[in-house]
């Protein structure tokens, strides 16, 4: 029989509706049965694409005899970390400070409160059912220890009182920063750590920004090593581009291998950068068939874009993409079976599970044609195997991050329909998702669902409509982005210049979570930044200018010291440091409009568009220059003298001959 999951919008609850146990969803209901039983809660947080979650939900949630012990002595909540990531926050730093470690699925106990006693990720299933006994035994016998503990994680929660300011921004900040990361670098497989390695994407961000304001080559060749390295490993589709989650080991060989929709839009936007800066053509050809895979693999019905492709098919992971040599030549023949086993590295050994291989082309093919057929073969065989499972949720500020990419990619390799792309999603997200003036944070089937919009989703959104405003020259984008970003002022301000991750009037937690610093996607606080400094160079706006330094201030000794953590910070603060330029072409003029897309200058917005069309601030007073097209460039609304030669703006904004 379903449980209390069956009418569920998440996917990944969807996934446990026919379990044994008997689910709650997170909600003031669950908290007041726990306290009527005297139980503690069971929080179970995790996401469809997750593999450990699949396997501790077939070794336990699916086992009966474990189900009736969970029934029996806690009330058991099941979380998607994609639809609460306020939830998420909360206990997984509680998870962190008790284990030292976290990850998915998660695993806590919690007083009828809320408040967590004891935490972990994945249990196997018999030291998880003794777990659950001991934890219902020491909550019936041993209450005072178990609330005592409780009360002490709420307050390590909360951390210190004092409100810490960070140095100014500067120049020198940044540049120490990339000495930082220059330190802790990979100089063998790029990126930075060991394993698992995941994709550097908000860090390269800012060594591309860096390299173009302060000319360090170092920078610079961190990003073009890292992004090669990765094109050519294991963690990128070789037949069907995007990327997947993260690298088991430090040579990208072998990934896990879902594929998340915020992974793949923000490499999209870097090796995007990675072209404008240099020109490429291995970074542009990553570019569109990641910007291709996001369409056609990612795209809902009703023009969003879904979260991810599942880690596993039928249980297994990489079921679907890994090759063996016989199945090589099985589907391509003797010659171009053994042709491409030398060009993919698939080898008898493998390099995966059972002789299998991942796919890695760690040299360029010698013939280019035969691969492409080669690939389409593949590719076509591939479909015939079980695919991955979709999660079709439509997540506010994952779509957000695709829309800018979309938006950007398209204009810049001339691809309108990558633009119209982003334009659905956010038709979608401004119809569906804002109720009563305020975010949503998911969506499924066309349906939103209850979950309150958090800091990320403002932030990301608002990032999103505002490079749809530059890429279309449409001004409804920037009012709308304006708004959200008003939003995130009155209802996420801390009153001393930071930022919340929930609003003043959301559902209240034990703790109100605050995390400065970028994870698996840029931080809300961090994304906020990026999305003040491009609207206040948009509209002239002081406030949200200041708005956005104060913010920054908050995260600059992280940005110090630990750059890692804050790349999308410091991507904004060279976009402060370099102004950011304000470039206005008007008129009709494809050489000049080119040239100003093309720039490198940190964070310099672009708006073309007719003298004094209504709604665009920067195109206001801007004329024709004796009747002809002209690129005005300015920093703070004050411009030089208008130029009219693509050469002229080129030069302005450091942007390569094209």
């Amino acid at each position: 029989m379903a449980n209390r999951l069956a009418d569920s919008t998440s996917p990944y609850l969807l996934q446990h509706r026919d379990n044994p146990v008997d689910w709650w969803e997170w909600s003031p209901e669950a908290f007041a049965e726990a306290r009527r039983r005297d139980v503690p809660v069971l929080l179970s947080v995790g996401y469809a694409a997750c593999h450990w979650c699949h396997v501790m939900a077939h070794e336990s949630f699916e086992d009966p005899a474990t189900a009736a012990v969970i029934n029996s002595h806690t009330v058991p909540i099941k979380v998607d970390r994609e639809e609460r990531p306020d939830v998420d926050a909360v206990y997984m730093h509680a998870t962190q400070m008790m284990t030292g470690q976290g990850g998915w699925p998660m695993t806590a106990f919690l007083t009828p409160a809320g408040e967590p006693f004891y935490c972990g990720t994945y249990f196997p299933r018999e030291p998880f059912t003794s777990l659950v006994r001991l934890t219902s035994k020491a909550w019936r016998e041993q209450r005072a220890d178990v609330l005592r503990q409780g009360n002490a994680v709420v307050a390590a929660l909360a951390g210190p009182a004092a409100h810490q300011v960070g140095p100014p921004l500067t120049a020198a900040l940044l540049d120490r920063a990339a000495a930082t990361l220059a330190r802790q670098y990979d100089p063998t497989n790029g990126g930075f750590g060991g394993a698992p390695k995941f994709p550097p994407s908000m860090v390269l961000e800012f060594l591309l920004r860096h390299a173009a304001r302060s000319g360090d080559p170092q920078a610079l060749r961190m990003v073009e090593h890292t992004c090669e390295r990765m094109a050519r490993g294991g963690i990128y589709d070789q037949l069907a581009g995007g990327f997947a989650r993260y690298s088991v080991d430090p040579q990208w060989v072998v990934p896990h291998f879902e594929k998340m929709l915020y992974d793949n839009a923000l490499l999209l936007r870097v090796y995007l950068h990675l072209w404008r800066a240099t020109g490429s053509p291995a970074a542009r050809r990553i570019a569109i068939e990641t910007a291709d895979f996001l369409i056609r693999d990612l795209c809902t019905p009703e023009g969003g874009f879904a979260s991810a492709l599942d880690a596993d098919t039928e249980g297994v992971e990489g079921l679907t993409y890994v090759w063996t040599p016989d199945q090589l030549r099985d589907v391509l023949g003797e010659d171009d079976g053994t042709w491409a086993a030398d060009l993919l590295e698939v080898t008898p050994a493998g390099t995966f599970e059972e002789g299998a291989s991942t796919l890695r082309m760690l040299t360029d093919p010698t013939d280019l044609p035969r691969w492409l057929r080669i690939r389409d073969r593949l590719l076509e065989s591939r479909r015939g195997r079980p695919q991955p499972a979709c999660d079709d949720k439509v997540v506010a500020a994952w779509n957000g991050l695709a829309i800018a990419a979309l938006a950007e990619c398209g204009t810049l390799l001339d691809r309108p329909a990558y633009v119209r792309a982003a334009v659905a999603a956010a038709d979608l997200l401004l119809g569906t998702h804002l109720v009563d003036g305020r975010l949503r944070r998911t969506s499924r089937g066309g349906v939103v669902g209850a979950s309150a919009g958090v800091l990320e989703d403002y932030a990301d959104v608002a990032e999103g409509l505002l490079a749809l405003h530059q890429a279309t020259g449409e001004a409804r984008w920037l009012p709308a982005g304006g708004t959200l970003l008003d939003t995130v002022l009155e209802h996420f301000a801390d009153g001393a210049g930071g930022l919340y991750d929930t609003a003043d009037d959301a559902e209240a937690l034990v703790h109100r979570p605050k995390d400065p610093t970028d994870n698996a996607t840029p931080s809300g606080a961090n994304a906020v930044v990026g999305a003040l400094v491009t609207y206040s160079a948009l509209t002239g706006s002081s406030r949200h200018r200041a708005a956005g330094e104060e913010a920054l201030s908050q995260v600059a000794l992280i940005m110090g010291e630990h750059p890692r953590f804050a790349g999308w910070a410091a991507a904004a603060g060279e976009a402060l440091v370099a102004g950011p330029l304000q470039v206005a072409v008007v008129g009709e003029s494809a050489e000049l409009e080119r040239a100003a897309r093309m720039g490198i200058s940190p964070g310099a917005v672009v708006v073309v568009g007719d003298p004094d069309a209504p709604g665009v601030p920067l195109l206001e007073s801007r004329p024709l220059r004796d009747g002809r097209p002209a690129a005005y460039i300015c920093r703070g609304f004050v411009c030089d003298a208008p130029v009219t030669t693509a050469q002229e703006v080129a030069s302005a904004l450091g942007g390569r001959p094209d």
